[in-house]
């Protein structure tokens, strides 16, 4: 990967629930599920850091990409047309092992769903996801495809089951899960697969450079303080080192 950033054309850049929007770019691009690119979509130094996104999916010389609007850089980006550049530095980072099999286990929180979609297209298995978020679900439409059931629950019960998604998952059932959204959440289900089944977890620190230079993104690990760009940002769920 060179360490330097190109241009992506925007085809479309679609809300697709409150604050959460689709991008798809049109250019050169490569990757593995769970893998993310750092985005800018602004000249000048205001934001100064550029924003880690994960491949939604990556298919016909097009990048899939889904972000939330929570700052200055995504809602520059949130506001880019069709035609509109885009600079992207990546793939980064480790993507999911993809070579697991049996029946597996996708659990994710909010925009967590993001790198499910390519990671489903990519896996050979019986595979169910439960998918947790505030209020509307969102993004399930393009997995259920790739999935045999669909399990969902929000926090005020606007769709599926009123609480949060751990309490809908069994670990007993699963031989592999992969997890991806809110720290506090994946912690639940690092606890509730141990001793159990394998879980990755795609973490979500905040980045700063992406590349591992600034080691503002690391995380404690079983083997000491690791970089979320560069080791990971999937790790196994017993190299993360939990704190009650």
């Amino acid at each position: 990967m060179a360490e330097t950033y190109k241009d992506g054309i925007i085809y479309s850049n679609t809300e697709i629930s409150p604050n959460i929007y689709e991008i798809i770019l049109e250019g050169d691009f490569e990757g593995k599920p769970g893998q993310f690119y750092m985005v800018r979509g602004w000249n000048g130094l205001d934001p100064f850091l550029p924003r880690p996104i994960s491949i939604a999916d990556l298919e016909n010389g097009r990048i899939k990409l889904l972000y939330e609007v929570r700052g200055k850089g995504t809602h520059i980006i949130s506001k880019l047309k069709k035609g509109d550049k885009l600079s992207i530095l990546g793939p980064l980072g480790n993507g999911f092992n993809i070579k697991e099999e049996g029946k597996i286990a996708l659990i994710t929180g909010g925009v967590g769903i993001a790198p499910m979609l390519y990671l489903a297209k990519n896996l050979f298995a019986e595979i169910d996801i439960f998918s947790g978020f505030r209020s509307n679900a969102y993004f399930l439409d393009q997995i259920r495809p790739y999935v045999k059931n669909t399990f969902i629950a929000t926090e005020d019960g606007s769709t599926g089951h009123k609480g949060f998604v751990t309490e809908l998952f069994d670990p007993s059932k699963y031989d592999v899960v992969y997890t991806c959204g809110p720290t506090p959440m994946m912690e639940v289900v690092m606890k509730m697969c141990k001793g159990k089944v394998p879980v990755y977890v795609s973490m979500e620190n905040r980045m700063a450079c992406g590349i591992g230079a600034c080691l503002g993104c690391t995380v404690e690990t079983t083997r000491g303080m690791e970089r979320v760009c560069k080791e990971g940002p999937v790790f196994k769920g017993e190299e993360v080192v939990l704190h009650d």
